[in-house]
């Protein structure tokens, strides 16, 4: 009897212990999240949606406005396109929107349906008085909203060039299930543990790239927004909207006359029916002489190592169909 409640003390006194570690952990999470917030200033324009404030960058100048738009989860898409910014303005406008959950952007309840999330970027686009038509350049899961702009508003939007861009017929193509995260994944950055995983497993959370692409201080700024936005519940929630989100775009097209350009990277065959990232794309051409399909090596974060092919190829494309 004696034993059991000496042990029955060491379970108590153990968990007792873990708790005060974890609130000591999460009080010490949120005291240095105010800090960095402070030391790491937006570094584009705060912008009013709804009551709620959205990050907009711009760099350049040009005849075009080229905006990027970042693909799922990546916490810092400002500091993320950095290399492929830098290239595209030395001829371009370029504007890097930060949706909702994203960089310096605050976090929102409303849906992270594709009707809310383009509808924000595009008043993001006219409280900063940035004025389309467009050049859409989207990465990843942002090829849907992308195609759901370009079809619904088609007047605003020039061209569209996908970095591996995620379309909404790909998935039936692929025959391809669509993610899902369960919500207990929220209370990630919360109590920290997107700061832990800055901290043990640093190269997770960091571009794969050759050193001097990004600067030391870009990386101490993707270090940190990590550990404030990764896995917040905005995130969450697009990755569950993810289907709802294809069945509304599901079957939709660019408009038959808009020049496309898709980077992909080089293909890799799928399925044994033969099926390539290059023969889905080809099916979602239009009729513009200019539209194309480049391949290209890399991660699917492409603009990592090819930002300055990117950036070549792009010049080129709006050639074709501007002059």
């Amino acid at each position: 009897m004696i034993e059991k409640k000496k042990l029955f003390v060491i379970i108590r006194n153990i968990l007792i212990a873990t708790l005060l570690v974890m609130l000591v952990w999460i009080l010490f999470h949120h005291a240095i999240t105010v800090y960095e917030k402070k030391k790491y200033l937006p570094l584009g324009e705060m912008v009013d949606i709804g009551g709620e404030k959205m990050h907009v960058y711009t760099e350049g100048e040009g005849e075009h406005t080229i905006v990027l738009l970042a693909g799922l989860g990546t916490p810092a898409p400002v500091l993320d396109f950095q290399p492929l910014i830098d290239e595209l303005a030395k001829h371009h406008q370029v504007v890097v929107v930060e949706t909702f959950g994203y960089g310096w952007s605050e976090l929102t309840d409303r849906t992270r349906s594709v009707e809310n999330i383009v509808g924000e970027i595009r008043l993001a686009l006219q409280e900063a008085s940035i004025d389309g038509p467009y050049i859409l350049m989207p990465h990843s899961i942002s090829g849907i909203y992308s195609m759901y702009y370009a079809y619904q508003y088609p007047n605003e939007v020039e061209a569209v060039i996908g970095i591996d861009a995620t379309l909404p017929d790909a998935i039936e193509y692929f025959e391809e299930s669509t993610p899902k995260s369960p919500n207990y994944l929220k209370l990630i950055t919360p109590i920290g543990l997107s700061r832990l995983a800055t901290i043990f497993s640093l190269e997770s959370v960091l571009p794969i790239t050759t050193d001097r692409t990004y600067s030391q201080e870009n990386l101490k700024m993707t270090t940190a927004i990590t550990a404030w936005k990764g896995y917040n519940r905005n995130i969450i929630d697009e990755t569950n909207e993810i289907s709802k989100n294809i069945e509304k775009t599901k079957g939709l097209s660019f408009p038959n006359s808009m020049p496309v350009l898709f980077f992909t990277k080089n293909d890799q065959r799928i399925s044994e029916t033969g099926k390539t990232n290059s023969t889905f794309l080809e099916t979602q051409l239009t009729d513009s002489p200019s539209s194309d399909i480049v391949s290209l090596d890399g991660h699917h974060y492409l603009h990592w190592t090819q930002s300055k092919e990117i950036s070549d190829q792009v010049k080129l494309f709006i050639h074709s169909y501007s002059e």
